[in-house]
């Protein structure tokens, strides 16, 4: 079967096979780091499949990993915070662009399933929450990387990922940014199953809901919805307004500047509940 593709903003490849939309983080070379033209692309990507007459859809990245989650180099290391967008702007909806490259996916009226390899990584781990359902390779890894960067998961994360895991193993994998191997991401709810070919099972899974009715796989998934996104618009926002908080502060400076020295954090020394 032959494929029809379209690249968006040279990051993020839609192949059309079929009835079956396969979107394509496509930066190998930076393991589809989240740069601002990727996270263009995606939004791009994600509106062209919503356009078209697909009936699933495949999400999958090219190169050695799934995505590593946002391009820090956005931030340098000076002591200056470079400009940053009001993210508590909802442009899409409830949501902001980085959110919306993430819950977007849940919010099609189609089947998403997501093909992990290599690693996923904070954003990349909440674009993969996005989808409906997540096969993961064998050697594959995943984080909830933020709190390494002094920052939480705000690409909708808290959403989606209070959806899959357990309220206590969410806790602690956000304090912490552990790394968490396929056959723990399956065990607690990051991943649905371990294969040896995460792209492969996707492609089955897609072409086996291709097979079914339209009309009742978009009502069976609006209905799930209702109840897994029931408090998604202030969950959304609150994600957005803690994190430009956070952005405009010392702590995150100094998390920022410690990872990216290969250091341990010197974080001034505050009384609990003292603000940043």
């Amino acid at each position: 079967m032959t494929a029809d593709s379209v690249v968006f903003r040279d990051r993020v490849r839609v192949d059309l096979v079929g009835e079956v939309a396969e979107v394509w983080l496509d930066r190998p070379g930076s393991m589809n780091a989240l740069d601002s033209a990727m996270m263009a692309g995606l939004l791009e990507a994600l509106e062209f499949v919503a356009q078209s007459n697909a009936q699933a859809v495949v999400l999958a990245g090219e190169g050695r990993a799934f995505c590593a989650g946002l391009d820090m180099s956005f931030f340098g290391t000076s002591d200056d915070t470079p400009a940053l967008p009001d993210l508590a702007v909802r442009t899409h909806g409830h949501a902001n662009i980085p959110q919306k490259i993430a819950i977007g996916w849940r919010e099609l009226a189609v089947p998403v399933f997501c093909a992990i390899h290599g690693v996923a990584l904070g954003g990349g781990l909440q674009i993969a929450a996005g989808a409906d359902f997540r096969f993961i390779a064998p050697d594959a890894r995943m984080s909830i990387l933020e709190m390494k960067w002094g920052m939480i998961p705000d690409m909708a994360g808290l959403v989606t990922l209070g959806t899959l895991v357990r309220d206590d193993l969410l806790r602690e994998l956000v304090f912490t940014g552990r790394m968490v191997d396929a056959t723990e991401a399956v065990a607690i709810g990051l991943a649905g199953r371990v294969t040896d070919d995460p792209v492969a099972a996707a492609r089955a899974a897609a072409q086996a809901a291709v097979g079914r009715s339209p009309s009742a796989l978009a009502t069976a998934k609006r209905l799930l919805n209702l109840t897994a996104l029931r408090h998604q618009a202030e969950l959304l926002l609150a994600e957005s307004v803690e994190q430009m908080a956070l952005l405009g502060g010392e702590d995150f400076r100094e998390a920022l500047n410690a990872a990216i020295g290969k250091r341990a954090p010197a974080f001034p020394k505050r009384r609990v509940g003292e603000a940043n």
